[in-house]
């Protein structure tokens, strides 16, 4: 899938999810940034929105710092 949202945190990153469309990826980070449980969780730092282009590095769309 060539669009992945992570979520990051004092242990690392995951992948919380991976899109095919750019706009099923917008909508669900928007979400995340939305939830209550991300933004007041306290361990969770940041989101990211990723797209992966074949055989190439990862692209950073988008960014938003919790704290």
């Amino acid at each position: 899938m060539p669009f992945t949202i992570r979520a990051h945190d004092g242990w690392g990153s995951v992948t919380v999810g991976s899109f095919q469309t750019l706009e099923e990826a917008r909508q669900a980070f928007a979400s995340l940034r939305a939830d209550p449980w991300y933004v007041k969780d306290g361990g969770m730092r940041a989101l990211e929105l990723l797209h992966q282009q074949a055989g190439g590095m990862p692209e950073r769309l988008d960014w938003y710092s919790i704290r």
